[in-house]
């Protein structure tokens, strides 16, 4: 949710933002016409309240004419005070509504343009030369003994999946993986909750434009979650945080869902794109001033992971018409995929400065002792689409697979080697 204090102070900011992200500019005008109606109401609401109450004290001191005069008013008084009531209660319904509509202010420098103007930050690694035809990870994973699509679509249906055998030791070991990093770098460990209360994934920004996104259980009415940065995000809602104590630095392992809506024929093949699937996810509140620099270092983290797997990867700076509802910044990184020829999404991290934390109340105090929102982060530091970039990179002319350094005290081989 946006500041409506910062946008009575510079509405172009929002405007340029609004503009950046595709979005409709002119809500930004009827956002302070209704902010400013909002405001007059209550203004109007105290005030006639106000002369109630000194009614009401003058009434017992008053005789005869005085009296009755003083009695008219204020009966008059308590029909105008309730509906003065109505009318604020009304208008700041209309502004709570219309400003949750409003996407996060875009961060001042990131690019502009939308999912095909993605701006290269850089490259790490080089994709080998491979002196053979590489098989895609689906391939690769059925010779392994890792991968059953077929029994997986038999058993839930499309995009759904088995890991077996060493492709369950794989994803085990890389999730384990992460978390030791993460622990190193002094998170906490959280294993989170799946099923959310519609405030949290609300609050979170997911029922928004993302909302054919998510699972519904709508006998609970509950929602199953597509990341584990929503119920951490939902983890200090409605407190205030000691400012001592920021950054509250979070690592959580889940299980996610997503119904994948709108992606009819694409990734079809393997586990590129599927409903279900694993992630380990930093996620942290933070003081304001300090998102920006706690942004860089989770993408540094995320980097440092991909480092540890001996992945060919880039770093992109994601544009504004592609962040999303609550991301104000956002990095991703992207791994070679050979039989794809290109790279693709592994990690996201995105800065979604007190955004969420507003829709949450997650409040700190500063130096004086007010409570003020936090900002909030969160980054991919693992999950089941490595194996696709792990499997392929890392593939040998015998349908054999070597297993990264860092990666072989978690799973427990050096080599997977196809099945006799």
């Amino acid at each position: 949710m946006i500041d409506l204090r910062a946008l009575r102070e510079a509405p172009d900011r929002l405007r340029e933002s609004q503009r950046a992200r595709g979005e409709d500019v002119s809500v930004v005008d009827r956002l302070l016409e209704l902010d400013a109606e909002r405001r007059a109401a209550l203004n109007q609401f105290e005030s006639l309240r106000a002369e109630q109450k000194s009614v009401g004290k003058s009434v017992s001191a008053a005789t005869g004419a005085e009296r009755d005069q003083l009695l008219a008013r204020a009966k008059s008084l308590s029909a105008e005070v309730k509906e003065a009531e109505a009318r604020a209660e009304r208008l700041g319904s209309e502004v709570e509504q219309l400003v949750t509509t409003i996407p996060n202010l875009v961060e001042d420098g990131a690019p502009e343009g939308g999912v095909d103007d993605v701006v290269v930050l850089e490259h790490h690694g080089t994709p080998r030369e491979l002196d053979f035809t590489p098989r895609d990870h689906l391939e690769l994973g059925e010779l392994l003994g890792a991968i059953d699509t077929d029994r997986g679509a038999k058993v839930s249906g499309a995009r759904f999946y088995f890991l077996t055998g060493v492709g369950a030791q794989l994803e085990l070991g890389l999730l384990n993986l992460a978390m030791q990093q993460a622990l190193a770098s002094g998170f906490t460990p959280m294993i989170p909750p799946v099923l959310v209360k519609p405030e949290i994934m609300d609050g979170t920004g997911f029922l928004g434009e993302h909302s054919a996104e998510v699972y519904h259980l709508a006998d609970d009415d509950l929602y199953l979650v597509g990341t584990s940065e929503v119920p951490l995000a939902g983890y200090h809602s409605g407190e205030i945080l000691s400012a001592q104590a920021l950054p509250h630095r979070y690592i959580g392992w889940s299980s996610c869902f997503r119904r994948e809506a709108g992606s009819y024929g694409r990734d079809t093949r393997g586990i590129i794109r599927v409903h279900q699937f694993n992630k380990v996810e930093m996620f942290v509140y933070t003081h304001p001033d300090q998102a920006h620099e706690e942004h860089l270092r989770l993408l540094s983290w995320e980097r440092s992971m991909l480092d540890k797997l001996e992945l060919p990867y880039r770093v992109v700076d994601i544009p504004a018409a592609d962040l999303g509802t609550s991301a104000a910044r956002k990095y991703d990184c992207e791994a070679w995929i050979p039989t794809q020829g290109q790279y693709r999404e592994v990690t996201s991290t995105s800065n979604c400065t007190d955004f969420q934390a507003r829709r949450l109340n997650v409040r700190y105090r500063d130096d004086e002792g007010k409570p003020r929102f936090a900002a909030t982060l969160n980054g991919t530091l693992a999950t089941t689409r490595w194996i696709v970039a792990l499997l392929e990179n890392h593939q040998q002319a015998d349908g054999s697979v070597v297993v990264p350094e860092a990666l072989r005290p978690f799973v427990g081989h050096e080599v997977l080697r196809p099945l006799g």
